[in-house]
């Protein structure tokens, strides 16, 4: 075996020690609180070997999505209805909401056009999944009839785009969404990700890329290495 081979399998034996570290401490945790949404999330990681779910997890991320919550609470209020997230990923904004007991949320939808998130996104909501509370599915934001969303024929009550930095076609997507759609969007200024390739670079601009008929919220989050902007509003 050359030395670089030997390097290899060793770095493989250590990660693998690492993730089954973590993956213990969370199965301990789990088990101790009870939490359905740490079991979920200790259920996921043992199935799905992903290095991006530590990326959807992380602290910019999660802050990203707690801020989102409470601008939800302080002006929509309790009742969500159907919901909608978009550029859904792994799930975890959606995890995040239905675990808080400020709304009542009679089923939320995870769409994302990557076919590896749906059964990752399943998986990290398994207790909402049961309950008829939370699916997910593999589309194309721009081919989504937005009108005759639901499992019922019409449209949710609130659609969620936290992902809008990375939509080339946000213009022909947001001219889809019907007027007086309640909306939760976010952007950011992170010109230097490729896959970001519609940053705005202030908050003002993306007032202007989505506006709203009526603005219930408008901010922005200072992140490491980045602003993160936010507007809640009917389309």
């Amino acid at each position: 075996m050359t030395p670089r081979r030997a390097a290899g399998q060793r770095r493989c034996y250590a990660r693998a020690m690492d993730d089954e570290f973590y993956r213990d401490i969370l199965d301990g945790l789990a088990a101790y609180t009870r939490n359905p949404l740490v079991n979920d999330l200790a259920a996921t990681l043992r199935r799905h070997d992903d290095p991006a779910l530590g990326t959807a997890l992380n602290r910019k991320q999660m802050a990203s999505k707690l801020w989102l919550a409470d601008a939800l609470a302080q002006t929509v209020g309790r009742d969500l209805g159907e919901v909608l997230v978009l550029g859904g990923w792994f799930g975890v904004l959606a995890a995040v909401l239905l675990a808080d007991p400020r709304f009542a949320i009679r089923r939320v939808a995870s769409i994302d056009i990557d076919p590896r998130c749906a059964p990752i996104a399943r998986s990290l909501n398994a207790t909402h999944v049961r309950d008829g509370r939370f699916v997910a599915e593999t589309a194309d934001m721009l081919d989504l009839d937005y009108a005759r969303i639901t499992a019922s024929g019409g449209p949710a009550d609130l659609v969620v785009n936290t992902s809008c930095e990375h939509l080339r076609e946000f213009d022909r997507w947001y001219a889809r969404i019907p007027a007086g759609q309640l909306v939760v969007l976010q952007s950011n200024d992170y010109f230097s990700v490729a896959e970001h390739v519609n940053c705005v670079p202030d908050r003002a601009s993306f007032a202007a890329q989505a506006p709203l008929a009526e603005t219930l919220f408008e901010g922005e989050r200072k992140l490491p290495r980045y602003v993160r902007f936010m507007r809640i509003g009917r389309r």
